[in-house]
C-alpha cells in the first residue's frame, strides 16, 4: 500500500501527464483540489496532532461550547479522547479530560506549560499582569508567589484569622435563628444569599480590614457593583482575543469603553482601600502595628513594601493587583462550594443525617464549634471532597500556555498552545471513580486521595506550580460554616418538596454555580442554640 507521500507524488506525475485539450481547465482545477486535499491529509497523518472535531471557518470550535462549556467539552472528549485539540478562532487550545492526561500537564511537563495566556479584560483589570494569578512565569511571579505563601496565606497568618470566620458564621447562623422562628413566608431560608454574604464577609476582612456587604454604605455599594460587574465582564468572550482581525469589533461595539470605564472603577476602589490603611497609619490607629493577628492583606502588603528588600519592590500598582486577586477569585468558589454543598445534602437525607450525627456527637451540646473540633470530622472532609468531585468551582481551570513544543502520549503539541483542564470531567470519570454521577462522601473515607493537587483525579484547585495558594484558608472557610449549619439545625425543602424534585441546574460565571438560589427551611436543634 502506498504510503501518503508516494500518493502525492504518483498524484503530481499524473497531473502533469494531462493533455491540454479542450475544457482541460476543468480537469486541472479538480487535480489540483484533489492534490491540495491529499497533501493537507498527508500533513495531518504525519504530524501526530491529538484528535480533533471538525471546525469552521474563522471561528474554529467556538460555536461547540455552548452555555455551559464543561458539559459541552466532556461530550466532545468521550467522541475524541482525554487529549483533543480544539481551535477558538486561531488560538490552539488543549482540553485535557482525565487524571492521566492532566498529570502529564502538572507533574510531567510542568514547567513547560507554566506560563498563561494573554486576554484584553486581563491585561486592562490586572494592571497588564501585575497579579499573581496571571503574570508571566518568570522571577517577578515567583516573588508574588512568595508573598502569598510566607506572608499572606502562611499557616501562622490563615490561623490568625480564625477569629473573624467565627465571628462572621456565628453572625450567619444567628441570622438563620432569626429567620427560623419566624412563622412567616420568612422562615424559607435563601442560603444562597446567605453563603454570597458569609464568603464576601470574610474575605473583605481579612483582606481589606472590613466588611463592604451593606449596600447602605457607600463603600459596600461600590463593592458589591463592582463584584457584580468584575464577573459579568468576565465571562464574556472578546471576540479580538481569538481572531484578532476582528478586534475593531470590539471598539465599535462598544466593549472596549465600557472596559476601559470597569478598570477605572476597580482601580478607584482599591486606591481608596489602600488610602483608607495610609491615613490610618500616619495617624496611628491602624492595624499596623506590633499585633501580627490584627493584619489584613493590605497592612502585610503595605509593611512589604515598606521594607523594600524585594528583587523587584512592591509599588502600589502591585499591591492593587494583589488584592483584586484575592476578592476576584475567592469570594464566588467559596460561595459556590458551601451552595453545592448544602443542595447535595438536602438531596441527599442519608448523607445530611449521617453527618449531623458525626458533628453533634463530636461538638454534644456546647454552642461553639472550634477549629481543634474539626480535625476529627472526618466525614465533614469527605463531604467537602465530594462535592469538589462532583461541583468543582472552577469546572475548567485557569488555562495554561506551552511555551515550547512538547510530545505527549506520542502527541506533538505546539509551543504557545493554550490548555485547559476540564476537572468537572475528570471527577466524573467512570475510570477513576465507580458510580461516578452518584453523591457518595464514603468513598474518600478509606482513599487517601486528597485535593492539594498530587492526587490527579481531585484538582479542584490545580496542581503544579500555578496551584492555586489559598487552599488551606477556603478549606477553613467551608469548613467552620458547615460544621456549625448541621450542628444547630435540621433541614428540609421547603413547602414539603420532594428531596428529588430540587433543580440542580448550573449556570456559568466566573465559577458555575446554581441556576436558581437554593432555598430550604431549618429547625433548630435545640440541644445546642
Amino acid at each position: 500500500m502506498l504510503n501518503p507521500l508516494q500518493m502525492l507524488e504518483q498524484g503530481l506525475n499524473q497531473f502533469l501527464s494531462i493533455p491540454l485539450e479542450p475544457f482541460s481547465f476543468k480537469y486541472l482545477l479538480l487535480a489540483a483540489i484533489f492534490l491540495v486535499l491529499l497533501y493537507r491529509w498527508s500533513l495531518y497523518t504525519n504530524s501526530s496532532v491529538p484528535p480533533s472535531p471538525p471546525k469552521l471557518p474563522i471561528i474554529g470550535n467556538l460555536h461547540q461550547l455552548g452555555s455551559l462549556p464543561h458539559r459541552s467539552l466532556q461530550t466532545l472528549s468521550q467522541r475524541h479522547g482525554p487529549f483533543m485539540l480544539l481551535h477558538f478562532g486561531s488560538r490552539p487550545v488543549l482540553v485535557i479530560s482525565s487524571a492521566e492526561a492532566a498529570s502529564k500537564i502538572f507533574k510531567t511537563h510542568d514547567l513547560i506549560f507554566s506560563d498563561k495566556p494573554k486576554f484584553i479584560f486581563l491585561e486592562k483589570v490586572f494592571y497588564n499582569y501585575k497579579d499573581l494569578v496571571w503574570a508571566p512565569y518568570g522571577e517577578y511571579w515567583r516573588q508574588l508567589r512568595s508573598i502569598f505563601v510566607s506572608n499572606l496565606l502562611s499557616n501562622k497568618r490563615i490561623r490568625s484569622f480564625s477569629a473573624v470566620r467565627q465571628e462572621e458564621t456565628k453572625l450567619m447562623i444567628s441570622n438563620i435563628l432569626k429567620s427560623s422562628s419566624s412563622n412567616s413566608s420568612s422562615s424559607v431560608l435563601n442560603l444562597s444569599e446567605m453563603f454570597m454574604k458569609l464568603s464576601n464577609d470574610v474575605l473583605c476582612k481579612v483582606a481589606m480590614g472590613r466588611k463592604y456587604s451593606d449596600c447602605r454604605d457607600e463603600g459596600g455599594k461600590k463593592f458589591m457593583e463592582l463584584s457584580r460587574d468584575l464577573t459579568e465582564f468576565f465571562t464574556r468572550v472578546n471576540i479580538g482575543d481569538y481572531i484578532p482581525w476582528l478586534a475593531w469589533f470590539t471598539r465599535i461595539s462598544g466593549y472596549d469603553a465600557q472596559l476601559d470605564k470597569l478598570a477605572k472603577r476597580a482601580d478607584d476602589f482599591l486606591d481608596m482601600v489602600i488610602q483608607e490603611h495610609m491615613d490610618k497609619s500616619n495617624s496611628g490607629n491602624d492595624g499596623m502595628n506590633n499585633n501580627e493577628d490584627q493584619k489584613d492583606f493590605v497592612d502585610v502588603l503595605l509593611a512589604v513594601q515598606k521594607e523594600n528588600a524585594l528583587r523587584f519592590p512592591i509599588d502600589r500598582v502591585g499591591i492593587k493587583a494583589l488584592i483584586l486577586d484575592t476578592f476576584v477569585g475567592g469570594t464566588d468558589t467559596t460561595f459556590t462550594t458551601l451552595e453545592w454543598m448544602m443542595s447535595e445534602l438536602l438531596r441527599n437525607p442519608r448523607v445530611m443525617k449521617k453527618l449531623q450525627n458525626e458533628v453533634r456527637g463530636i461538638v454534644g451540646n456546647r454552642a461553639d464549634i472550634t477549629e481543634d473540633d474539626l480535625v476529627g470530622m472526618h466525614y465533614l472532609k469527605a463531604v467537602i471532597k465530594e462535592t469538589f468531585r462532583l461541583h468543582p468551582p472552577a469546572p475548567l481551570l485557569g488555562p495554561r500556555l506551552s511555551n515550547q513544543d512538547v510530545k505527549i502520549n506520542g502527541y506533538n503539541i505546539k509551543a504557545n498552545t493554550q490548555v485547559m483542564v476540564n476537572v468537572w470531567a475528570i471527577g466524573r470519570d467512570p475510570k477513576s471513580y465507580t458510580n461516578p454521577d452518584v453523591y457518595e462522601p464514603e468513598r474518600f473515607l478509606s482513599s487517601g486521595i486528597d485535593y492539594k493537587g498530587n492526587d490527579f483525579e481531585l484538582i479542584p484547585f490545580g496542581g503544579g506550580r500555578r496551584i492555586c495558594p489559598g487552599i488551606q484558608f477556603a478549606i477553613a472557610v467551608k469548613e467552620i460554616a458547615l460544621a456549625n449549619i448541621v450542628h444547630k439545625f435540621d433541614w428540609a425543602l421547603p413547602h414539603g418538596a420532594r428531596e428529588e424534585d430540587l433543580d440542580m441546574t448550573e449556570s456559568a460565571g466566573t465559577s458555575v454555580h446554581r441556576k436558581y438560589p437554593l432555598k430550604a427551611v431549618a429547625t433548630p436543634y435545640f440541644g445546642c442554640i
